[in-house]
């Protein structure tokens, strides 16, 4: 185990965001052969900060704008795994998928470090 503990700056009010929602899909096959998708919505918290903030992009047919952002937090978010979609988060009123996530556990307390991109594009 490394002897840095990060996770007391991730736990600071002064750093973390309290309202964030992981919205996470679970799917299984019910008894008549169809996929079923559950939905659950949690509170957690962590320290959000931007990865590649909101980027205007022009293209032919016009503009649209994506962006990123980075979520530290003691939370285990996922970025998708065997019967699991990538975990969607709510913050600030906007949706983003995480699409990277890195494993930290081995740091303290432990925590992750997660890349989340912006899912409604608009533009």
């Amino acid at each position: 185990m490394a002897r840095l503990d990060v996770s007391d700056v991730l736990l600071d009010p002064d750093f973390m965001d309290r309202d964030l929602i992981c919205q996470r899909s679970v799917q299984t096959v019910g008894d008549n052969g169809w996929a079923e998708v559950t939905t659950t919505e949690t509170t957690f918290a962590g320290v959000v900060t931007s990865d590649s903030g909101d980027i205007l992009e022009r293209i032919a047919s016009g503009e649209r704008i994506k962006g990123s952002i980075t979520i530290h937090t003691r939370f285990g978010l996922s970025d998708g795994a065997a019967g699991t979609t990538a975990d969607v988060v709510v913050w600030q009123g906007r949706k983003y998928t995480v699409s990277n996530v890195n494993d930290y556990r081995h740091f303290g307390r432990g925590f992750v470090c997660a890349t989340c991109d912006l899912m409604s594009l608009s533009g």
